[in-house]
């Protein structure tokens, strides 16, 4: 099992991490960087894997730091299962939505 740290490292922002094992590839949350600009311009970044590879992803929590870049995964063709409990399915449905306006190339 190899655990990959692709966000929230050196900062409290944009946690992403990715489980492999067992020949899955499981995304552990997908959250939006927030604070000083150079943080902030991450989130325009291509993800740091191919998302078509991701089995599923599990939200930990709704936190926008956690769970905001969920629309940029699916504008770039993510369509695997999320798991999450359903309060935060819940409240992702209505912050997520706001979200998908800091993902987009930079627009």
């Amino acid at each position: 099992m190899e655990i990959s740290f692709l966000g929230a490292t050196k900062t409290v922002t944009g946690s992403n991490f990715l489980l492999e094992g067992a020949g899955k590839k499981i995304l552990i949350d997908c959250g939006l960087y927030q604070g000083k600009a150079a943080e902030e311009r991450e989130n325009y970044a291509d993800f740091p894997y191919d998302v078509h590879d991701i089995d599923f992803l599990l939200l930990t929590h709704a936190h926008i730091d956690h769970s905001g870049k969920i629309p940029k995964l699916y504008v770039d063709g993510y369509r695997n299962p999320i798991i999450a409990h359903k309060a935060t399915c819940d409240l992702c449905s209505i912050m997520l939505p706001d979200s998908r306006t800091h993902t987009r190339n930079g627009k």
